[in-house]
């Protein structure tokens, strides 16, 4: 039996990391002045990166950690602290360096041929925070026999977010700054819940007496 709840919780802790209402004023700014065929080509290979870069973390994250001799559980607390940060960044309505280019990273940008992969795909929506995240839901997933809820999961956020891409012109006439703002912050609060739960199960999982 498919978990739809596990489904809409792998969807809205994408959402709320990768938030794609607050990132398409960042797409528009990156290809201000390309012609419509330019902006939905890079439109195109961003969406398709993200696929690539969701399906490996939550497929290839945990077989990679254990190469390194860690346990899930250790990636857990530590992702959970990242993104943590990440959350209290956007809480504070300002962008975290883990998911935006530093500046000495923006300055090399003008003089890139594409900025579909860079900075666009890595590391604005497939930053350490995302890749943590899907390395911890595609553990679950997994541990519960829940991979078509989480493909399902993931899938219905790729549609969502491919829409956000193709149609952001049209959305930028009508999100505001007030909006962008507003979503900001309570995507942060969704994900500051969500990385607390992923520290929480960490910490449950090293002193089991204790908690």
């Amino acid at each position: 039996m498919i978990d739809f709840p596990f489904a809409v919780k792998v969807f809205m802790a994408l959402f709320a990391i990768m938030n794609p209402i607050a990132n398409v004023p960042v797409f528009l700014s990156f290809t201000q002045g390309v012609p419509d065929s330019a902006r939905r080509k890079v439109a195109t290979t961003v969406s398709i990166g993200v696929a690539v870069g969701c399906i490996l973390s939550a497929v290839a994250g945990g077989p990679l950690l254990h190469v390194f001799g860690l346990q899930v559980d250790d990636f857990r607390l530590a992702g959970g602290l990242l993104v943590l940060l990440i959350a209290l960044s956007m809480l504070h309505g300002s962008a975290s360096t883990q998911q935006a280019p530093t500046n000495d990273e923006n300055a090399a940008i003008a003089q890139a041929d594409s900025i579909a992969i860079y900075p666009l795909t890595i590391p604005l929506l497939v930053g350490p925070g995302t890749i943590a995240t899907l390395i911890v839901l595609g553990h679950t997933a997994v541990q519960d026999g829940q991979e078509i809820a989480m493909a399902l999961g993931l899938g219905a956020f790729l549609a969502v977010m491919t829409c956000a891409l193709m149609l952001a012109p049209l959305l930028g006439h009508y999100l505001s700054p007030k909006i962008t703002a507003i979503t900001q912050r309570l995507m942060g609060m969704i994900l500051a819940a969500i990385a607390m739960q992923m520290m929480v199960q960490s910490l449950q999982a090293f002193f089991p007496k204790l908690i």
